[in-house]
């Protein structure tokens, strides 16, 4: 089960494999999963994250005139047992990418995935850490 160190160390390779990237389109949620579906769409939008005890959050920050014009969106991941975020190119995505976020043009068309084998990792819409 991932502990705070992993958490942290995904959030550093969120922050840094994400920095120069723009994501674009809706969040996709995969068919399976029983987690929310996060209602986000943006033309053009950056991920950032921070962790904190055994929680990892991503705040997903449109750009100036992007469209449909819309807030930051914050979402809270609970890593289960085997959770993880991997950046892959679109057309790998791997098999247990439960929530997946794409670049979006022009470039190379990659995909940030928070990957669950055993499916025991959630997220939660708001961004609220768990009280303690």
């Amino acid at each position: 089960m991932p502990e705070g160190p992993e958490l942290h160390l995904a959030s550093q390779f969120v922050n840094e494999a994400c920095r120069a990237l723009v994501f674009g389109g809706c969040v996709e949620k995969s068919s399976v999963s029983r987690n929310p579906e996060v209602p986000f769409e943006s033309s053009a939008y950056r991920i950032s994250a921070s962790a904190r005890g055994k929680e990892l959050r991503l705040i997903l920050s449109p750009l100036p005139g992007a469209q449909p014009p819309q807030e930051p969106l914050a979402l809270v991941f609970r890593f289960g047992m085997s959770g993880s975020f991997q950046l892959v190119p679109r057309e790998e995505l791997p098999r247990h990418a439960h929530l997946r976020f794409y670049t979006a043009p022009p470039g190379r068309r990659l995909a940030l995935c928070f990957v669950d084998i055993r499916r025991f990792g959630r997220w939660d819409l708001g961004g609220k850490w768990q009280p303690g």
